[in-house]
């Protein structure tokens, strides 16, 4: 037996400027394609051939350039074609959440033209992001459709290979199913839906125990993506049955499913302390310990933003007489990392930072000494081991904080991308991130960990957001 694999997620938010472009997305064909989905022995170990199709990876970025978004989803579709005389199934990882302009979800897209060629039947898994946007047709052309539980995604490995041991076990005894879909009038930020906190710990408990009953391969729950405004927006329900004769039970375990999550919805909040800008900065000026993390949550890179924003710094600049080393980790500014590149460390230097394309980016004039210069890599969910980009770490002159600015806009939340732009975590007492929820390495290191809730790209104040395209009504926007 065969089984095509292939990749595509961008977390595209719609509120920056810039388009994810093909420069912007880890590309990878044959073999190395195989190993980034990471799920080959589980295919091997049931002696099923892999057809690598494309491995496609921009993690938050913007809108898709609609060019870009072509070549991909022609690499998907040129393999259905070559290979479709010989193919058992089709193994996918797609976000649901990965827009492009002039067209609308990639992802459904990509699925509705490889459905077009395939025809109902043959078997198609998809793992996906919970933070994704689901329809009925997209779901329902789905044989199984199962996303991670975790949120940071700490299972997402794990739940990669549950999906494959499913389309395996499959494809050894053939069923007439697909995936079951319920739509919430629900819509949520992932800052409020942290899955070590109630009520999404109870969810996936809940999720846990469906799961047991032999007449069901999986169940999920999807938050749901708000970064861009559509009809797609909104949380869901999906459960896949285990056999033609469980679909009708299926359909009555999403009923229950979907109740179960509409009776906690004034549950939803955000985990941790958050708090205005200026109380964040006084909490994390006044607390007696190190190291705090503040994030500065309208401007997260992990849900798309730039990370352009200088919001934050020139709030700290402000103050009078700073006495907490503070390090910011990261501002994106490529234009002055360009700059500092001609700069040797020890250098002095003079510069600009800020893309001043709006109010929260506005530019800086600063002057320091360059301490460190070095890679930005990635991390669990953007592919550690690959360059996003470049690196440089300036120490003011006039106040104690140092800026690690980077060329792209990836989040530091794990050690080992520190230790590889060159700078030592333990040195300081503040360090300002660029994400919503304090992801699992910030979490465990940090003494405090406050959300400031800024403004930007990511505001985290559902309610306030101006959605035109969503279904109405829709829980908070309205009260129902």
């Amino acid at each position: 037996m065969k089984v095509l694999i292939g990749f595509f997620t961008t977390e595209s938010n719609a509120n920056i400027r810039q388009k994810a472009r093909l420069a912007d997305y880890d590309l990878a064909w044959g073999e190395d394609c195989l190993k980034k989905n990471k799920v080959s022995d589980v295919f091997s170990q049931a002696g099923i051939e892999m057809i690598p199709a494309l491995y496609a990876n921009a993690a938050g970025a913007g809108v898709i350039e609609r060019k870009a978004f072509e070549y991909i989803e022609n690499n998907f579709l040129t393999a259905v074609r070559e290979h479709l005389h010989e193919l058992d199934g089709i193994y996918l990882h797609l976000h649901g959440a990965s827009t492009v302009e002039g067209l609308g979800s990639g992802d459904h897209h990509i699925l509705k033209k490889i459905r077009e060629l395939t025809g109902p039947y043959l078997p198609i898994a998809v793992v996906c992001d919970p933070h994704g946007n689901l329809t009925q047709e997209y779901v329902e052309a789905c044989t199984i459709l199962r996303s991670y539980r975790e949120s940071p995604h700490t299972d997402a490995d794990e739940t990669k290979r549950k999906v494959a041991q499913l389309l395996c076990d499959l494809l050894k005894k053939r069923q007439n199913i697909h995936a079951v879909y319920r739509k919430l009038p629900l819509i949520l930020g992932g800052e409020q839906s942290v899955s070590a906190d109630e009520p999404v710990r109870s969810i996936n408990q809940y999720l846990d125990e469906l799961e047991q009953d032999p007449r069901i391969l999986s169940c999920s729950w999807h938050v749901g993506y708000l970064r861009h405004d559509c009809p797609e927006a909104g949380c869901g329900i999906v459960v896949v049955p285990a056999s033609g004769k469980d679909q009708a039970y299926a359909e009555e375990i999403a009923d229950q499913l979907a109740e179960y999550v509409w009776q906690r919805r004034r549950e939803f909040h955000y985990t941790g302390l958050t708090a205005k800008p200026q109380e964040a900065l006084r909490m994390a000026l006044e607390f007696d310990g190190k190291p705090v993390f503040l994030t500065d949550s309208g401007d997260n890179v992990t849900s798309g933003a730039s990370g352009w924003n200088t919001s934050l710094l020139r709030q700290f600049l402000a103050v009078g007489h700073l006495q907490k080393r503070v390090l910011f980790a990261s501002i994106c500014d490529p234009n002055a990392v360009n700059q500092l590149q001609d700069h040797t460390v020890g250098e002095r230097a003079v510069f600009n930072l800020g893309m001043n394309a709006d109010v929260h980016s506005e530019s800086v004039a600063l002057k320091g000494t360059i301490i460190a210069k070095g890679p930005l890599m990635g991390n669990l969910w953007s592919g550690r081991q690959r360059v996003w980009g470049q690196t440089v770490t300036v120490r003011l002159e006039t106040k104690p904080i140092d800026v690690l600015i980077a060329s792209k806009n990836n989040t530091l939340c794990e050690q080992h991308q520190y230790v590889a732009a060159g700078v030592d975590w333990d040195d300081y007492d503040v360090i300002v991130v660029k994400q919503g929820y304090i992801f699992p390495e910030l979490k465990a290191k940090g003494k405090l960990c406050v959300m400031s809730l800024t403004d930007g790209a990511t505001p985290q104040d559902t309610a306030s957001i101006p959605f035109k395209q969503i279904q109405r009504p829709m829980f908070p926007i309205d009260q129902i």
